[in-house]
């Protein structure tokens, strides 16, 4: 199971900066604009990168458009959506409740999407089947990706970590069976908890999943700690379970050349980074490349 060692993410261009209100509204404002996120894709492609981590938000569909518009261009480069955009999920939940949140999602594009796709999501609703919503939930949102060569599907932790704080298996054995038979792709699971999915994963029998977590020096956003993790990664099977690390700066309390230190040293198959500036991401996937060099 082979996955990119680096993936170009997309935090910065949504107003997203843990550590700087003042740094998250700047950029807002500057990605308003499409034709300054495409710059910043420009720079990334131009540096290296060839796969690219999207969230399914409000802006990703015309993102997507711009990419498909010009295949010779960017038809070489991989996809890895990141669903579903969970603020989207909570505003039309507290707006319309649980039912008629499903049926506005489900429906929004019945006229479009034919009658059956309306009968079916009818059904479901009806009746409440979480397996058969889950499916069209997930369809509904990989809509925006249509014609991309999408190579990993993740499912955001928000999502993830509740359900595996259930402990049932059921809803992540049909996602994952989802994504492989609907889009021909790897499922990829999010989580702050590393640890815990990976042996839940082990002790449900499922494998070939991509998964995805802050992995940093200082142990941020990585539940229980970082000892857990390296613990962890030193005998993790990375064609079973290939490993993503992401807020690999801690939001910029880790200089990135002792960031990208650390994170070479480890059994990792990936990471994904989010940078604005042409200066930070050549830094970026030199300091990645690195672990390539020595090896």
């Amino acid at each position: 199971m082979t996955i990119d060692r680096i993936v170009f993410g997309d935090n910065q261009f949504f107003g997203i900066n843990h550590m700087s209100q003042d740094k998250a509204q700047e950029r807002a404002e500057r990605f308003s604009k499409l034709d300054n996120i495409m710059a910043v894709y420009d720079t990334a492609i131009d540096a290296g990168i060839e796969a690219i981590m999207l969230n399914s938000n409000d802006r990703a569909r015309g993102i997507c458009d711009r990419f498909r518009a010009e295949p010779e261009k960017y038809g070489h480069l991989r996809w890895y959506p990141s669903i579903p955009y969970p603020h989207k999920y909570a505003n039309l939940v507290s707006e319309k409740g649980m039912v008629g949140a499903m049926t506005e999602i489900l429906f929004a594009q019945g006229a479009a999407s034919g009658f059956g796709k309306m009968l079916r999501g009818s059904m479901a609703v009806a009746s409440l089947d979480a397996v058969k919503l889950m499916k069209m939930l997930v369809d509904q949102e990989m809509d925006i990706f249509k014609g991309l060569n999408v190579r990993v599907v993740f499912l955001q932790n928000i999502i993830v970590d509740l359900m595996i704080g259930y402990d049932v298996p059921d809803p992540f054995v049909a996602y994952c069976e989802h994504i492989k038979k609907a889009y021909g792709a790897y499922p990829g699971l999010i989580t702050q908890n590393l640890p815990r999915v990976r042996a839940k994963l082990i002790e449900w029998g499922i494998e070939d999943v991509v998964i995805c977590s802050s992995i940093n020096k200082i142990g941020y956003w990585m539940c229980p700690d970082r000892q857990a993790y390296d613990e962890t990664l030193a005998v993790n099977d990375g064609e079973k379970y290939p490993v993503m690390a992401m807020a690999t700066l801690a939001s910029g309390a880790v200089p990135p050349a002792e960031a990208y230190e650390y994170i070479n040293s480890l059994n990792l198959q990936s990471v994904v980074f989010g940078a604005s500036s042409a200066g930070n991401i050549r830094q970026t996937v030199s300091l990645i490349e690195q672990r390539e060099t020595a090896e």
